[in-house]
């Protein structure tokens, strides 16, 4: 019975320490931009840049940024910024702006922006095309 218990705890510790693990964004030669722990974004110097507060979107002082409702992005006034179609990333006038292809990011013209690990893939499109742009 003892065996079991600690079987089942150590299922337990590491399905909670998996889950809050930080997720991380990279440019596209490799290096740290930022992470997302929980809805907080930080830079790679570990600085807040903002946060996710379910649709909406703040900078590190609280102040609003805009919000997203699952396939249009709008600023702080309301207007569109821009929308997500299936892996395109489209501006307000209806322009690629870019597209996710697995853990990918790709402007327009192809080039890498870089690679995402553990982050939605809504929440990576946020943090390079909308609001904290690299």
């Amino acid at each position: 019975m003892k065996k079991w218990l600690q079987f089942i705890g150590v299922i337990a510790l590491f399905l909670v320490s998996s889950h809050v693990q930080s997720q991380y964004l990279y440019n596209a030669s490799g290096s740290t931009l930022g992470r997302i722990d929980g809805n907080y974004v930080y830079n790679s110097s570990g600085s807040t840049l903002g946060r996710f507060d379910g649709t909406y979107i703040y900078n590190a002082s609280g102040s609003s940024l805009g919000r997203f409702d699952g396939t249009y992005v709008y600023n702080a006034s309301g207007s569109t910024l821009g929308r997500i179609d299936g892996n395109y990333i489209y501006d307000a006038s209806g322009s690629t702006l870019g597209r996710i292809d697995g853990n990918y990011v790709y402007d327009s013209s192809g080039s890498t922006l870089g690679r995402f690990e553990g982050v939605p893939s809504d929440k990576a499109i946020l943090f390079y095309f909308f609001f904290f742009k690299p």
